[in-house]
């Protein structure tokens, strides 16, 4: 297999990394899956999916990385349990208490050092433009900067480029291209409070519920509660 023909995915376990790796599939890319359980409060639950999502993808690898200093550091309502979960705001601009200092950094250097050490030639990342309006890494400038650091960062002989296919889509354009693609939604997690059944009411879990009711159709995993949010 060529470079080119390996990339390596950053797999939350949610939605939108797994609609990455159905874009990169298509694509023709042998997957190398990397999962990291951080603290994260549903972190059982996401790591179960992340395994299911790599199964169905028939994945060359699976990474599981378990790393605590994002918990130690703390911050976050998604590490930090004195740091309450927020009920859905999707009209605010302000940095959400679900803000993980710094992680994509943390997350992308560790899945370009395993892109290397398997001389894959790209890293895919599920972020868009709906988290960028929140999450100051998940912006298309953060990613342009971050590949810089790559090129510089890595062996001459390396070429890895940084693949966040979805910056300029909605999370509405990720479910659609996701179902066009059969991506196994079942198989996801995107709930920031609980892990069964899903809350329907936090950020994470009302654009995930938006999208599909935007689209007319059933998300399949359970909820305790599934508000309307559509405009």
């Amino acid at each position: 297999m060529s470079q080119e023909s390996r990339a390596v995915v950053l797999a939350s376990g949610g939605m939108d990394s797994a609609t990455a790796a159905a874009v990169a599939k298509e694509a023709g890319k042998d997957l190398y899956m990397l999962h990291t359980s951080y603290g994260q409060r549903t972190e059982a639950k996401e790591l179960e999916c992340a395994k299911a999502q790599a199964d169905y993808f028939e994945a060359a690898d699976f990474l599981h990385l378990t790393t605590d200093h994002l918990s130690k550091i703390g911050d976050s309502s998604l590490t930090d349990d004195d740091v309450e979960v927020e009920d859905a705001d999707l009209e605010s601009e302000e940095v959400p208490s679900s803000y993980v200092p710094f992680r994509n950094s943390n997350l992308l250097s560790m899945a370009v050092s395993y892109a290397e050490a398997n001389e894959c030639g790209s890293v895919y990342i599920g972020a868009h433009s709906e988290d960028f309006s929140g999450y100051p890494d998940c912006r298309p400038e953060f990613f342009e900067a971050f590949q810089q650091v790559v090129d510089v960062g890595t062996k001459d002989e390396t070429d890895i480029s940084i693949e966040a296919p979805f910056t300029e889509w909605s999370k509405t354009d990720i479910a659609e291209r996701g179902l066009e693609l059969g991506v196994p939604y079942e198989h996801s997690w995107s709930c920031y409070r609980d892990e069964a059944p899903a809350c329907g009411t936090c950020d994470a879990c009302a654009f995930r519920l938006q999208s599909f009711q935007r689209l007319g159709e059933h998300d399949p995993i359970a909820y305790a509660e599934r508000p309307d949010y559509l405009d």
